[in-house]
């Protein structure tokens, strides 16, 4: 039986800290190790109870307790999930802990949160379990040989997926096929993960501008409330932005980016899909398995949530199911035409 994740609570409202308490403790895979009031009692708590994932609450942070954080992940090595207000302020020190090196985020809703209260669960949990998780580093990677300059490795990702796609791209080598990528995240935070996962990457990655090539030895991350589409230009390939609405619910949408693909690079591509709840995906990636690219799904033990995955599978979309340790190298050596 998996070892539970002992999670340590950092809020600065008692009623808030009871109810994430109350969320946290209600899921069979999490231990609540403890809950304190700031920053600065988290420091010789975790030392004490030495917690697997840290939840912070972003209001607790100011420019000046910016290093009094970045100091108790670096001493703890402890994963930290940002749980984000609706405010200005809270979006501003977001970011900023985002590119400190906090693992994920929560945020919470402007309006209606009552109603939307199981998607918070539900984002929290899974924010959790990946920086649980994110303590595993990846296998390295073992394929020599240039990639073909024509190949797109299209990657997409949902609930867990920030976790996910940086352990993708340290497998990467830095002539890796360019990449696009689509992870389910809230406007202005897809900005500080590329730029999280730029900082510890092989290739480099940033988040896509309307308009950019598809380029080897880069990733394009698709901005958050954007879709982003494939389109092929001469020899190569750029993304296109655009607002339409919502697939399956989300915007960017991992279908909108796997059917363009398909239309575009056609067998010259590799999907990628990941960790993630629901079926967003699922349809893209069959139809660039039906377009002649090769295909590969984030296996069940491996995923936070195995909701587009299974459904991906389940649509006969996927070539292979892999850990997500063998993920990278496998998309590499497909490119590579080594693999079939």
């Amino acid at each position: 039986m998996r070892r539970k994740v002992r999670v340590l609570v950092v809020e600065g409202s008692a009623v808030t800290r009871r109810i994430l308490t109350a969320i946290l403790a209600a899921d069979r895979e999490i231990e609540v190790a403890g809950a304190v009031a700031g920053v600065q009692d988290a420091h010789e708590v975790t030392v004490r109870l030495r917690p697997d994932v840290l939840t912070l609450d972003v209001a607790l942070l100011s420019r000046r307790g910016l290093p009094s954080l970045e100091r108790l992940m670096r001493a703890s090595q402890t994963p930290v999930v940002l749980v984000s207000p609706p405010t200005r302020k809270g979006r501003e020190m977001t970011l900023l802990a985002l590119e400190l090196g906090a693992a994920g985020v929560v945020r919470m809703p402007s309006r209606e949160l009552v109603r939307r209260m199981p998607d918070v669960v539900s984002e929290m949990l899974g924010a959790v379990k990946a920086a649980a998780r994110a303590r595993t580093e990846p296998d390295a990677p073992t394929g020599r040989g240039a990639p073909s300059a024509a190949s797109v490795i299209a990657v997409g990702a949902s609930t867990g997926g920030t976790d996910a796609i940086q352990r993708f791209l340290m497998a990467m080598r830095p002539d890796a096929p360019g990449l696009v990528i689509v992870q389910h995240m809230p406007e202005r935070f897809t900005h500080a993960f590329a730029e999280r996962c730029n900082g510890l990457c092989p290739v480099r990655v940033r988040e896509a501008t309307d308009g950019d090539l598809v380029r080897p030895g880069h990733a394009l991350i698709a901005p958050g409330n954007l879709h982003m589409r494939v389109r092929r230009d001469g020899q190569g390939y750029r993304v296109l932005l655009e607002h339409g609405p919502p697939v399956n619910g989300h915007r960017p949408s991992i279908d909108v980016l796997f059917t363009s693909t398909a239309a575009a690079v056609g067998r010259n591509a590799v999907g990628v899909i990941l960790t993630g709840m629901g079926a967003d995906g699922a349809r893209g990636l069959s139809a660039m398995k039906r377009a002649g690219a090769r295909t590969l799904a984030q296996d069940e033990a491996s995923c936070v949530v195995f909701g587009m995955p299974r459904e991906a599978i389940a649509l006969g979309a996927v070539d292979h199911v892999l850990p997500l340790s063998e993920l990278g190298r496998v998309a590499l050596e497909l490119c590579r035409g080594r693999l079939r």
